[in-house]
Formats: C-alpha cells, structure tokens, sequence
C-alpha cells in the first residue's frame, strides 16, 4: 500500500486551487448577475387600450392592390364609420387618388413603411430612410404627416422600438382582433372569430384588396355597431402620454 505524505507545499497548492475554483464561480455569478440588470427589458408595440368607453378603431393595411378601395369607403359612408388606413408609400405612389379618397372621406392615412421590409432587421438609418420616404409621400398627398406606424408583417425589436420613440416619434401600431383575412378566409369564418374578440380599446386589423373583407365587414360592422361599440381613429383611441403597457401590449392610462 502507498502512503502520500502531505507536505506544507502540496497544502498551499490545494488552497490556491481551491480559492482559483471559487474565484472563478463567484465571476461568473457576478457576470450573470450584471447581465440580468443590464439587460434591456423587451420593448413592445401599442396592440390596443384599456378603457372602460366602448370604443374601438378599424385599421386596414394598404399594400398590395386597390381592388376593393370604393367598396370598402361605400361600407363605411354608410354605416357612418371613420377607420385608419395603414398605407405604404409604393402603395401610395400606384394609387394616389385612393389616399386622397380615405382622406378626403375623413379616414386617417397612417404609414405602412415605403416598401414593406422586414423592419426588425434593418439598421436605424434604413428604417429611418424608408419611414421617412413614406411619411413624405402621404404628407403630400393630404397634407398631414403620419404620427403613427404599423410594422409590415407585425414586426419589431427593441432597437426598431427604440428608434420610433427617439428619433421618428411614431408610435409603433400592432392589434390585438385579426381577420386573418389576408388568409382568404370566409366571410362567416371572420365574422365570428372577430366579434367574439373584441373588448372596449380593441384594434381590428383587416386589409384591402382580400377576397371576403368587405362581405365580412358588412355584417361585422352593423353587429359591433348594434352591441354599442364606437368605431374610431386609431389617434382617437390610443393615449397620447401618460400611460404604461401591460405585458399584453395593452395601453393603461396612468393617475
């Protein structure tokens, strides 16, 4: 049997070892640690309000063709309803007298990015370029510069978030009732599935130039209409300042 004799130098080699192990642990704990509070908590976009008023905004994405543009401004002449139209400035540029039509109607015409990217991977300066293109073409077509913005495919990030808030000062809309329409979904199929949805401070998303939107709009409208919803602009709806977002993306009205 071997016997290993201990020695004063065999001793400090194990404390130093010891104290390099738990040097090295408490390192990492720390580094954990910083990296957890200095981590950017995530930012959201505004999906829809918490109010007690039976309010609610109708919002139809403006990107591909104009098929249905006079349909859905007859259904909402009347029905006497005013909705906010997310428009994107190549949209815009194709379709020109369609803007002026929404507007001139008293819908809002809000920006939908210029040419629809994927904007939760471009740089600032592109998302700046490309937001400030398409604010530049609907202001010259109704005189009104866009205060707010809907991310193509409902995109976003904290950096995109980050440079609405400090340098475009947009606020970014998303929603929280969707048609699906884009889908081709049947005009049944979205009429329940959005009536069943929506709640004081909704967001409706639904788009133009989808095969069933305005068959579906005709019966959505008059049933909301009829259990006492208000249909409103999105600017309307939304507050200004003052407010916080719950982990719903809903806007709460701080005291």
């Amino acid at each position: 049997m071997k016997i290993f004799i201990v020695t004063k130098k065999h001793l400090k080699i194990l404390l130093l070892s010891m104290v390099f192990i738990s040097t090295v642990i408490a390192t990492g704990f720390i580094i954990n640690q910083l990296d957890f509070v200095s981590a950017s908590p995530k930012k959201i976009p505004i999906y829809a309000v918490n109010t007690e008023e039976k309010k609610i905004a109708l919002t139809f994405d403006c990107a591909w063709e104009n098929s249905d543009s006079q349909i859905i401004m007859d259904l909402l002449d009347k029905n006497k309803i005013k909705a906010t139209f997310f428009t994107t400035g190549d949209w815009c540029e194709r379709y020109p007298d369609d803007v002026k039509l929404f507007f001139s109607n008293g819908h809002a015409v809000e920006n939908h990015s210029y040419k629809h990217p994927h904007v939760a991977s471009i740089s600032a300066e592109k998302l700046i370029e490309d937001t400030d293109k398409c604010d530049e073409i609907i202001t010259s077509l109704t005189g009104k510069k866009p205060t707010l913005y809907r991310s193509p495919y409902g995109e976003y990030s904290n950096q995109m978030l980050t440079t609405f808030e400090e340098k475009l000062k947009h606020k970014v809309i998303q929603w929280d009732v969707d048609s699906i329409d884009w889908k081709g979904r049947e005009a049944t199929a979205m009429v329940e599935a959005v009536t069943k949805k929506v709640r004081n401070g909704s967001i409706i998303l639904f788009h133009n130039d989808t095969k069933n939107t305005p068959q579906a709009l005709a019966q959505i409208i008059p049933q909301l209409k009829g259990e006492g919803y208000e249909f409103v602009l999105v600017s309307d709806l939304i507050y200004q300042d003052n407010f916080r977002l719950d982990h719903e993306g809903r806007q709460v009205k701080l005291p």
